[in-house]
């Protein structure tokens, strides 16, 4: 859907990227977050800990400086893939 959006956008000068976060430990996990980042964080292949916000917020002003990129779904989960239900 991402790439479909992003060529009917186009002709008005959108671009159009998608962000697909994997575990990332903000402040709304609130005193559970310590508990969830010793579960998630030896999960992830590479580096073996929760995403940052600020890592969120880097990819985010990246996004927006680098006119070039458009169309694209960008993974932000340290290589880590939940298994299907």
């Amino acid at each position: 859907m991402t790439l479909v959006a992003a060529r009917d956008l186009s002709p008005v000068g959108i671009r159009v990227v998608t962000i697909a976060p994997g575990t990332i430990l903000t402040p709304a996990y609130g005193k559970a977050g310590d508990q969830l980042e010793a579960y998630w964080g030896p999960q992830v292949p590479h580096p073996k800990r929760m995403g940052r916000p600020a890592e969120y917020a880097a990819l985010v002003q990246h996004i927006c400086e680098n006119d070039y990129l458009n169309g694209e779904v960008i993974r932000l989960d340290g290589a880590l893939r939940f298994p299907p239900k």
